[in-house]
């Protein structure tokens, strides 16, 4: 658990911020049911998913921890975790200055930390971009320098990374479509090849549609879709699947 720790200190307490510091923060729990994942000690996997996302007086961040649990695992290993820490440092805000042009709405200092069980620790910094994109209630495109911090993590290269939301309303409530891409499109070691995840959720707010307005993204059910083409680096491992989905935000 010590691994997990930063992650959910982060995600629990954003409260513990003083004063002006943070100006907006969320936290969910997403709980997901899929099948046919490669590379997993079963292809049937339960996975619960803690989630924060907020901004705050320099820039914005996003985290998530992810508790996966192997259904019917013949390989000795029932779970494992995952998560990812994303700071960015708003050139704006720091500033004091708006910086947008064209559909650039701002630029950013971009970090992210890769945590997990086995040699998965990398450090990745770079150039992140908001941009402006109509339809998108937030469209952030982040390229990064990978560096893989443990031994036996040969993962260093290059990656883009979008992220994404569009609301669409039907009848009294919503429909979110959210999600990600993380793309490494040049790696350094050729025992690592490129490799592109898409990652997008569709969801319906089914809390603003039982409840009213003030329940809205409150409780959402819908599914994820995950598609990782040379998962994890390997050649020729291509994941095409799906997972069931609740999430409620706190």
């Amino acid at each position: 658990m010590k691994k997990t720790s930063l992650c959910l200190a982060l995600m629990l307490s954003p409260s513990a911020f003083a004063g002006d510091l943070v100006q907006w923060w969320d936290v969910s729990a997403t709980a997901l049911y899929g099948e046919n994942y490669d590379l997993a000690p079963s292809d049937k996997q339960v996975t619960l998913t803690l989630e924060t996302a907020g901004a705050w007086k320099y820039g914005d961040w996003f985290a998530f921890q992810d508790f996966t649990y192997f259904k019917g695992s013949h390989q000795g290993m029932d779970s494992t975790t995952y998560g990812e820490i994303s700071p960015r440092f708003s050139a704006s805000k720091i500033l004091g200055e708006k910086i947008a042009f064209g559909p650039v709405t701002d630029l950013s200092l971009a970090l992210t930390y890769e945590e997990g069980e086995g040699p998965v620790h990398s450090l990745l910094y770079g150039l992140g971009v908001d941009l402006a994109v109509p339809y998108f209630t937030y469209f952030n495109l982040n390229t990064y320098r990978r560096n893989g911090l443990s031994t036996g993590n040969n993962s260093d290269g290059w990656q883009v990374s979008p992220a994404f939301r569009i609301d669409i309303p039907v009848g009294s409530a919503n429909i979110v479509l959210d999600g990600f891409i993380d793309w490494v499109f040049a790696a350094d070691d050729n025992g690592y090849e490129e490799n592109f995840h898409f990652n997008p959720q569709l969801k319906y707010d089914l809390g603003k549609s039982l409840f009213g307005e003030h329940k809205a993204n409150k409780l959402l059910v819908g599914i994820e879709y995950d598609l990782w083409t040379n998962k994890y680096g390997v050649k020729g491992v291509d994941q095409d699947t799906y997972s069931v989905i609740a999430q409620y935000h706190f």
